[in-house]
């Protein structure tokens, strides 16, 4: 079973998107590159944000990504995952970033294998402050095979 049925099969759909004032996910050669993509959930882990939500909240962005590598590729199927760099909006103090960036590896592991596609490159760190004062954002690259 591949990628796009996995996805399908966890509720994870993908309606057609309009484009927004950025290119979401951009093709050159055989990448795939995407923008950052942040959460919904607002705060500060190690303030007002428990790693599970922050978890959460990193599983979001992941979904939000495959949106749009989605609307780019017009699949999941036959696709690598690269590299994910996950920013986490934390207390100087806070040192589980990568216990956060979890949620969105957990997911493309879950939707392209953890020994196969899905065994990725990752960067989990932490920043002052994010945009709209987004939880987390998260940002990937993948391989079209």
């Amino acid at each position: 079973m591949g990628a796009e049925q996995k996805a399908l099969e966890l509720g994870i759909a993908f309606p057609k998107k309009e484009k927004g004032y950025l290119n979401l996910c951009v093709r050159t050669g055989n990448l795939l590159m995407t923008s950052g993509h942040v959460s919904d959930l607002k705060g500060k882990l190690g303030a007002n944000v428990t790693v599970e939500q922050g978890y959460q909240a990193a599983r979001d962005c992941a979904v939000k990504i495959l949106q749009s590598v989605h609307d780019a590729h017009g699949t999941l199927d036959g696709l690598r995952v690269l590299k994910v760099l996950g920013c986490v909006n934390s207390t100087l103090e806070f040192t589980e970033q990568h216990l956060v960036v979890n949620g969105c590896s957990d997911l493309l592991h879950q939707l392209f294998g953890k020994d196969g596609d899905g065994f990725h490159a990752r960067s989990a760190l932490g920043f002052a402050n994010l945009p709209t004062g987004a939880a987390v954002e998260v940002e990937a690259i993948f391989e079209i095979l």
